[in-house]
């Protein structure tokens, strides 16, 4: 269970709900998405999976505002999970404060983030095999 931010890191240092240490050592560049397998050294199947961290999520039934909100965090880089009415980023009062001057509510909550892959990410394109070494 990990993290959007360890998930995206190409060497990390991790432990498994059974507390065994791991080294995943991955393709630079790669992220590991909420249920990614992982195919250890010694045959065993290790299954990703998205863990809880504090975000903001924006909730709104106004397509345009969403879109407004879209555009804007996206002008910061902002790392952006897309929903139906809604949309989530890692947990930051000042982004929290510029969507509030627009009119939208923030909820700050505890969630498993999941953002968009960007534009150069083949839509689908997260079922992936990776190895990992025992630490």
């Amino acid at each position: 269970m990990l993290p959007f931010g360890e998930r995206s890191k190409s060497r990390l240092r991790a432990v498994l709900d059974n507390g065994e240490e791991v080294g995943l050592f991955l393709e630079r560049g790669s992220v590991l998405r909420h249920g990614d397998l992982l195919l250890a050294d010694d045959g065993r199947v290790v299954e990703v999976q998205a863990a809880p961290e504090s975000v903001s999520t924006v909730h709104t039934e106004e397509n345009l505002m969403l879109a407004r909100a879209s555009y804007h965090l996206g002008n910061r880089h902002v790392a952006l999970q897309i929903g139906p009415g809604w949309l989530r980023y890692i947990h930051d009062h000042v982004l929290d404060d510029m969507l509030r001057g627009f009119g939208l509510s923030v909820t700050v909550e505890q969630a498993p983030f999941e953002p968009e892959g960007g534009a150069y990410v083949a839509a689908g394109a997260h079922a992936h095999t990776h190895s990992h070494q025992h630490g």
